[in-house]
């Protein structure tokens, strides 16, 4: 994954390391020309020595072998060679020198104050024994042409290669360490912010970031941040409100009008139409009241106030129970059971029948023709887990991510004739999130639906 601090560690490196190759680079040049120029200014002393008469120094000058010197007199015959002019190659390299000389004026004719000589042209030059700086000067007695190893000079600056070639990298690691540091310092209010956002749930919603500490680039962040959670607590708390109230007041208004068509049917004639028509009235004040309920509760899931009565409640016996009214119900289905006996938990005994409920009843309204019903519970160390699939051509994979949401059905071909609303899944969920558990679908294999319900064994009380 890309890492925000990671990067900013490496552009950093990356343009202090452009920088100090470049400071580096430019610092080695100017390091040379100096050791060159001052190179330069000896030959030019040495050159103006040796057009004197020999002395000791220039015997010294002849003797070093990193030191060429060549004097010739006037008509090109040579007066002096140094040992080092033994490399044929150099000796050419000076006399070709001497050639493009520029002529240093006669003592006769020097004017009472002695002007500056004329420079002359150094050269660099490459033989077998190493490279030389050369220079050479005409003087009207004799020619002069001196050459000085650079070995000495390339070792100086190899040296000090060498201390930038240690140096950069460890200044890089530096930097990129300093960058580093610098940018987890600097993102410290956005860890801040995940860390909030993390926090926030159903009932974490009152989570707020203090903006005392925050740098000022991050004050508005956190700002709007603030505001959308405040806005965001403020119509859970009215949707989840509405849902409570609206529960509540339908409640009583549908237990009478259920009662007064109970009571009317008792009174009209068994078999007429009025009968039929109450009764299919019957059914959907009926239906209401169970979306009523279901919607009750979970808008207390929601609001984290789902209240449980628990006590020891036997999964086993429960599980039996309903294969028996699954005999009833569908007859046409077969029915595999692998039901270990005396899974027990703590829990809430009718919430946790209507979550097992729920999972039977889609099993069998959303199973194929002549299908099955597989039912398996079993036990481990620390939870009690129970699957329950069914035969089918599976559920979409659009309608997967989406099969515990509220009001969703699916494909409405598969569930056009299948009653219900898209809320029992939802609260079965919610239901077992309440007992610490978790129900989840699995699409592992084909040609199947099956749900996992996992509870641990002894749930703790909230």
């Amino acid at each position: 994954m890309r890492s925000f601090r990671l990067r900013i560690a490496l552009l950093s490196a990356t343009l202090a390391g452009i920088a100090l190759l470049g400071f580096g680079a430019i610092s080695w040049i100017q390091i040379y020309n100096a050791k060159v120029n001052r190179l330069d200014a000896d030959l030019l002393n040495q050159l103006m020595r040796a057009s004197r008469p020999r002395d000791r120094e220039q015997r010294f000058l002849e003797d070093d072998p990193n030191i060429g010197l060549l004097v010739l007199d006037s008509e090109g015959n040579v007066r002096y060679q140094s040992a080092a002019l033994s490399d044929q190659k150099l000796e050419q390299l000076l006399r070709r020198n001497l050639q493009l000389a520029p002529l240093a004026p006669s003592r006769r004719e020097l004017p009472p104050i002695r002007p500056i000589p004329p420079r002359p042209q150094f050269v660099t030059g490459q033989t077998p024994t190493g490279t030389w700086r050369i220079g050479a000067l005409n003087f009207p007695e004799t020619q002069v042409a001196i050459a000085i190893n650079l070995h000495a000079i390339d070792q100086e600056m190899d040296g000090i290669r060498n201390i930038f070639l240690i140096s950069i990298p460890g200044m890089l690691l530096l930097v990129a360490g300093g960058a580093w540091i610098v940018a987890g310092r600097a993102l410290r209010p956005v860890r801040q912010l995940t860390g909030v956002i993390q926090k926030v749930t159903v009932t974490g919603l009152d989570q707020r970031i203090p903006i005392g500490t925050t740098d000022v680039e991050f004050v508005q962040l956190i700002q709007v941040f603030n505001q959308m959670l405040e806005r965001l607590e403020r119509s859970f708390l009215q949707a989840s409100r509405f849902s409570a109230d609206a529960a509540h007041e339908l409640k009583t208004p549908l237990t009478i009008l259920q009662g007064e068509l109970e009571r009317s049917l008792r009174q009209v004639e068994p078999g007429s139409e009025v009968q039929q028509r109450l009764s299919s009235l019957l059914d959907e004040v009926r239906r209401l009241s169970s979306i009523m309920r279901k919607l009750l509760l979970l808008s207390l899931a929601d609001a984290g106030q789902m209240s449980l009565y628990r006590v020891k409640v036997n999964l086993s016996d429960l599980l039996f129970e309903m294969l028996e009214d699954i005999e009833l119900l569908a007859p046409h289905l077969t029915v595999q059971s692998e039901i270990a006996s005396g899974l027990t938990v703590q829990g809430d005994r009718d919430l946790l029948k209507q979550v097992l409920q729920n999972l039977l009843s889609n099993a069998i309204k959303y199973n194929l023709e002549k299908g099955w019903i597989r039912i398996r519970a079993r036990q481990n160390q620390t939870a009690i887990q129970v699957t329950i699939a069914n035969a089918s051509k599976g559920i979409p994979v659009q309608d997967r991510d989406r099969i515990f949401d509220r009001f969703h059905r699916g494909d409405p071909a598969r569930t056009r004739k299948v009653e219900g609303i898209g809320l029992g899944l939802s609260l079965a969920r919610e239901i077992v999130r309440a007992h610490h558990g978790d129900l989840k679908l699995d699409s592992s294999q084909m040609g199947q639906t099956a749900f996992i319900l996992t509870l641990p064994k002894t749930a703790s009380r909230p």
